[in-house]
C-alpha cells in the first residue's frame, strides 16, 4: 500500500472524500444574487458586500472550527484523479457565474436605489468574484489545453489584469522566492509597499517576456493575435465597452472599483505565499530548484474549497502541473497559522502581520537571517529590532 493511502483504506477504493465539496466554491460567483436575496428579504443594505462577507467572517469561521485537512490522495490514484473531467468542470462552471454574476451587479448598480456605501459594497462583492477568478484563472492557466488557456484569459477580463496570464507562469514560477521576483514579499516589507512593488514590477516582466518571446518568432509585440497581454487586454477593453454601453456610463467608476478590490485580494494572496522565504544559491551562481520549504502551507478547509487548493501552495510550486484535487500536504513546508481569508486580513495591518509572522519566519530559518529574505531597505532596522528582541529575552 502507498505511504499516502488513508490508513485501513486500499487504493482501488479510495475515493476523494471532497469530490463534492469542491463544487461550494461557487458560492463566490453567486454571492452578487445572495446580496440581492438577503437585501431585499432583510432590508439591510450591507449583505450588499455579500461577496466579502462570505470570504471575510463565514470563510475564517468556518475553518476555525473544522480540523485542518493534512490527508493527501494515495499516489496510485493520482493520475485517476488528474484525468476526472468532473474536476475542470468545476472551474469552468466558474466562469459562467462570474460574468453572470457580473451583469447582475451592474443591474443593481443602476436599477436599485443605492446610496455610494451600498454602491461600494456592491464593487466589494464584485471584486472578491474577480479576485478568485483570477484564482481560477491561475488553476486554468498553468494547463497545457488549449482550451483552459483561453479560459484563463476570460477569467482575468473583469480584473483587467490579463498580463498575469504571463508574468506568473513565465516569471514568477521561474524566479518565486528570490529577490529578483516582484511576487515575493520580503521580510520587513509591508503590504502596502509590496502591492505597488508587485503590480508595477509584475507587469514590466511579463512585457519584457513577451516581448522576449515573439522577437524570437520574429513577430512584432504590436501583433494583436499572437500577443498574450494585448489580446487579454483587449478582452477587457471589450467587456468593459459592452458593459458600459448596456447599463451607461454610471457604472464606469464603479467598474474600475471592483478591478482594483479584485487585484488588491490577488495581490494579497501573493503576499503572504512567499513572505520572506528565499532560495539558496548553487555555486554556479544559479538558484537551487523550487522545493515545498519556498512557500507557505495551509490545510485550512474552507479556504482551500473555495481557492481550488491555492493554499497547498508548497506543492503547486514544487508540480506547477499538477492540478488542484491532487495537490498535497506538505508537513516539510512552513505552515500558516490561519488561512487566506484570515491572513490577508491581517497583511492590511502590518504590525500585526509582523507580530504573527515574523517569528515563525525566523523558526523557519533557525534564527539566520542570512537565509531570509529581507528587504534591503529595512533591513537594518529588521536586524536591530530582533537584537534588541533577543538580548530582551535573555
Amino acid at each position: 500500500m502507498d505511504s499516502a493511502t488513508p490508513r485501513g483504506t486500499k487504493p482501488d477504493r479510495w475515493t476523494d472524500p471532497k469530490k463534492r465539496l469542491w463544487l461550494y466554491g461557487l458560492v463566490v460567483p453567486l454571492s452578487p444574487f445572495l446580496a440581492y436575496l438577503l437585501v431585499e428579504h432583510l432590508k439591510f443594505g450591507v449583505f450588499w458586500a455579500t461577496g466579502a462577507l462570505v470570504i471575510a467572517v463565514l470563510c475564517p469561521l468556518v475553518d476555525a472550527f473544522v480540523r485542518p485537512d493534512t490527508s493527501n490522495p494515495p499516489d496510485s490514484m493520482m493520475r485517476t484523479l488528474e484525468n476526472d473531467r468532473y474536476y475542470r468542470y468545476c472551474t469552468y462552471l466558474y466562469l459562467p457565474l462570474q460574468y453572470a454574476g457580473l451583469a447582475f451587479g451592474c443591474w443593481m448598480w443602476v436599477s436599485q436605489p443605492m446610496g455610494g456605501a451600498e454602491r461600494f459594497a456592491m464593487a466589494a462583492t464584485l471584486g472578491i468574484v474577480g479576485g478568485v477568478g483570477i484564482n481560477a484563472a491561475h488553476e486554468l492557466g498553468h494547463k497545457r489545453t488549449t482550451i483552459e488557456r483561453r479560459l484563463a484569459k476570460i477569467a482575468l477580463a473583469q480584473s483587467f489584469y490579463g498580463h498575469f496570464y504571463v508574468e506568473h507562469n513565465r516569471g514568477h514560477h521561474a524566479r518565486v522566492a528570490t529577490p529578483e521576483d516582484p511576487a515575493t514579499a520580503r521580510m520587513g516589507e509591508s503590504y502596502w509597499r509590496f502591492l505597488p512593488r508587485s503590480v508595477f514590477g509584475s507587469l514590466r516582466s511579463a512585457i519584457r517576456y513577451e516581448k522576449g518571446r515573439l522577437e524570437r518568432r520574429g513577430t512584432s509585440f504590436w501583433n494583436l493575435r499572437h500577443n498574450d497581454i494585448l489580446n487579454a487586454w483587449a478582452l477587457s477593453v471589450v467587456l468593459f465597452a459592452v458593459l458600459i454601453a448596456v447599463f451607461g456610463w454610471s457604472i464606469a467608476p464603479w467598474l474600475a472599483v471592483q478591478a482594483v478590490m479584485a487585484i488588491m485580494f490577488l495581490e494579497g494572496a501573493n503576499y503572504l505565499e512567499h513572505y520572506g522565504l528565499l532560495r539558496d544559491k548553487r555555486p554556479d551562481g544559479g538558484y537551487e530548484r523550487v522545493q515545498p520549504q519556498h512557500s507557505w502551507n495551509s490545510n485550512h478547509v474552507c479556504s482551500n474549497l473555495f481557492l481550488y487548493n491555492l493554499q497547498r501552495h508548497s506543492d503547486h510550486h514544487a508540480n506547477p502541473l499538477r492540478r488542484y484535487q491532487t495537490l498535497r500536504s506538505m508537513p516539510q513546508a512552513p505552515q500558516l497559522p490561519a488561512g487566506y481569508a484570515v491572513m490577508i486580513i491581517l497583511a492590511l495591518f502590518p504590525p500585526l502581520w509582523r507580530r504573527v509572522m515574523d517569528p515563525r519566519l525566523l523558526e523557519h530559518y533557525g534564527h539566520d537571517f542570512s537565509r531570509i529574505n529581507v528587504h534591503p531597505s529595512t533591513r537594518k532596522s529588521v536586524l536591530a529590532r530582533y537584537a534588541r528582541a533577543q538580548r530582551g529575552s535573555q
